[in-house]
Formats: structure tokens, sequence, C-alpha cells
């Protein structure tokens, strides 16, 4: 039976590259059955990747079947996953983020979690020597998957073990990394084709903090001023999203990726207090804030969160 990997919903680029990225080990060295999957459509930057490299976009699934084999990159958090996987067969989860709890296995698996910046960087080292028979394609996945998940080197995330497989792959590409960062950041910052819906639920997480189920939206540009020029009819739309996905509430981060900063729209006083507990941020009845040097959901805003 085919083994099929994926990662978290709103796919973004490591959840969209990871899986191929295993799927072809799995095929192409191991000699094992599998198929990448999506739980959803992915975002414009892994888009770039797939059209940049001529790659086939994989299948987008809804759910998996009782006994489905699986492996798990990218996540290992039960609410970021099918809602059939605990009776799924867990074969794998390859991960970079904290443990969270709550998947059922049907018998001992291998589990790989690392404090790497990307789950792609977790999967080169596994790979090891056979990377040496990875077409460019494979290759160039990974490093996508690296600059993307580090914004090229400027996340508190990112490690010299990262650096150092990104610079080799690119130099075994032939790439520039700014230059092909460049083209990366202006695909992820065109959202002009996304209804505000979309842009609130395209990097976004659900988190419980002080008793209120947040979904913590993430959006990084080099163009923040596209954005924020449309945060009159985000804010409109925010309670919408929160209704509709059993939130309390929306907190949408606009990561400016050249400044390095973020800019949190806020549309209430729960907003503004979450700012003022979270980061010693005083609105002043503003319906922004810019926040200097935060740029990382993981490392800086999630473990950061209070009411």
């Amino acid at each position: 039976m085919t083994t099929l990997v994926f990662g978290h919903l709103s796919p973004d680029t490591d959840s969209t590259g990871s899986p191929i990225i295993w799927a072809w080990y799995l095929n192409e060295i191991r000699k094992e059955q599998a198929e990448a999957v999506l739980l959803g459509e992915p975002n414009t930057e892994a888009a770039f990747l797939l059209a940049r490299w001529d790659l086939p976009k994989p299948r987008i699934i809804a759910d998996v079947e009782p006994g489905q084999p699986v492996v798990i990159v990218d996540t290992n958090n039960p609410a970021e996953l099918p809602k059939g996987i605990n009776g799924a067969d867990i074969r794998a989860i390859i991960d970079h983020h904290k443990l969270v709890g709550g998947l059922e296995t049907k018998g001992p698996i291998e589990i790989r979690m690392e404090p790497l910046a990307c789950t792609a960087t977790i999967l080169h080292k596994m790979i090891g020597a056979d990377i040496a028979q990875a077409p460019a394609w494979i290759k160039a996945t990974i490093l996508t998957c690296i600059l993307s998940d580090t914004l090229e080197f400027r996340s508190p995330t990112t490690t010299p073990e990262d650096r150092a497989v990104a610079e080799a792959l690119a130099a075994d590409l032939g790439l520039s990394i700014p230059e092909y960062a460049a083209e990366m950041f202006a695909a992820k910052s065109d959202v002009s084709a996304f209804s505000d819906a979309e842009l609130l639920r395209m990097d976004s997480k659900t988190y419980e903090v002080g008793g209120k189920t947040f979904r913590v939206s993430v959006l990084e540009t080099t163009s923040p001023e596209t954005v924020l020029s449309r945060k009159a009819s985000l804010m409109e739309t925010m309670p919408v999203v929160a209704t509709e996905d059993g939130a309390d509430q929306v907190l949408l981060f606009v990561v400016d990726i050249l400044n390095e900063q973020s800019t949190l729209l806020v549309p209430n006083d729960l907003v503004a207090q979450v700012a003022a507990k979270s980061f010693g941020a005083d609105a002043g009845g503003a319906d922004t804030i810019v926040l200097p040097g935060v740029v990382s959901r993981k490392k800086q805003i999630i473990p950061n969160l209070a009411l």
C-alpha cells in the first residue's frame, strides 16, 4: 500500500516541499512506494517552487482512510492534520516544532525532531550521502524550504546547520542565494488574487492562550504596504473567520522581511491587551502596532502570547 507523505493544513513552502523530498527518498532510495500529498492549496511561495522547478502539484486530500500508511512532516499537532489521523497507520514523524501530543500510533514508529529552522534541513541530514543521487529539483526544493523558513537567514530560528546546507546546495545548483530568495519573496508578496478570508487563513495556526482560542496568522512579505492597505477590510473579516473557525480572535502579524519587523493589526481591545501583555507594546488607540525584530511565529510570537 502506498505511503502518503504530508505536512500541515494551509501548506506553506516547507509543508509543500518536505513531502515531495521525502516521497522521492522513499521511492528512489528506500524503494518503498510513497506519494507526496497536500492538505490544502499551497501558498504563493510554494506555488512558485512548483512552477520554478516544473514540479506537478501534489494531490490535495481532505482526510485519510483507516489503516492508511502515512508519514507526517513539518508538524506533530493533531489540530493541523486530517480528522482521521489517529485511525491511520502513522509510520514516521519528522518535524522541527515543539512536541504537542495527541497523536496515536499502531506501534513503535520512527520519530525525528530537531531544533532546526526547517524540516527540509532534517530531511537532508536523514538522506545523508544519498543526496548525491538526488536530481536538481530535489536539491532546489530543500534549498527553497530552508530559505523560506529562515527568511534568507534573517529569522532567529536559523542555525549554522540550516545555513551550511542551503549554501552548499546553492553552490551545487549554481544559484545566487540573494537573487533566488528575492524571486521567492516576490512570489510570496503577491497576494492580490486572494480574498481577505484567504489571506487570514493562508499561513495560520490555532493556539489557546489564557482561556481564549486564537488563530495566529502570519503574512511574510517584502511589500507590507500592499497588505496593510487592506487593513480595514481585513479587520472587518477577522470576526467572520474567527467564528467560522471556532476561534475567539484572529491575530494577524504582517512580517516585513527586509526590515525585520512585524505589524500587528489591532481591531479591538482584546488584541490591544494581547499586544501589551505579550510584547509590552501599547496600541495607544491605534489600529496597528509595529513590533521591531519580531519575524518568527514559532520562536518570538507563540512563546510570548499572554493575556
